[in-house]
């Protein structure tokens, strides 16, 4: 039975995965419990990152908080805070939030707290992991990994925990 369920659910994420064709095409639920669709950000280039309270990288907060202030009429930033890595956000979604804005003035998007990877990765992040034509493939690795996607709701490129979000690639990616 176990085997039987575990085969559903790579099924069900490989075709999750081959049948979207655009980030548009999901939703997800922010911190505070609203359900908001990609659709919404059609126009805009969006930057999700995978997030954590407790991680080395957690300082990357900041940085990403000065893009949404500087870039946010093109740029929407949204955090995906995971438990994945190192059990570096422990929080719940009260906490996390609290931790966020307390600490760094967060006002860009979070998500409510998620699985990055793993059995119950959820669809969205199995769809952007699977994404072709990027520099970096796979599973995410670590904290803080950033998915860049165009206008249309394309993976322009993916970037890894030590690259930070206003590095000089990622900025020549969203046209600065």
């Amino acid at each position: 039975m176990k085997k039987t369920l575990f085969l559903f659910t790579l099924l069900s994420l490989y075709l999750t995965m081959n049948a979207q064709e655009s980030i548009h095409e999901f939703s997800f639920t922010t911190i505070d419990g609203t359900t908001k669709s990609f659709s919404e950000f059609k126009g805009k280039k969006i930057m999700i990152v995978n997030t954590a309270s407790e991680c080395g990288f957690t300082g990357q907060y900041e940085e990403l908080q000065q893009m949404h202030e500087k870039y946010g009429d093109k740029l929407v930033i949204i955090g995906f805070p995971a438990n994945n890595y190192g059990a570096q956000e422990p929080g719940n979604n009260e906490q996390i939030q609290t931790f966020c804005k307390k600490n760094y003035g967060v006002t860009f998007l979070l998500s409510e707290k998620v699985s990055v990877d793993g059995d119950d990765i959820i669809p969205l992040f199995a769809w952007l992991c699977a994404q072709e034509g990027v520099s970096e493939k796979g599973r995410i690795k670590w904290n803080f990994e950033k998915f860049i996607l165009d206008e249309d709701g394309k993976l322009m490129d993916r970037f890894r925990s030590i690259t930070a979000p206003d590095s000089k690639k990622i900025l020549k990616l969203i046209g600065e």
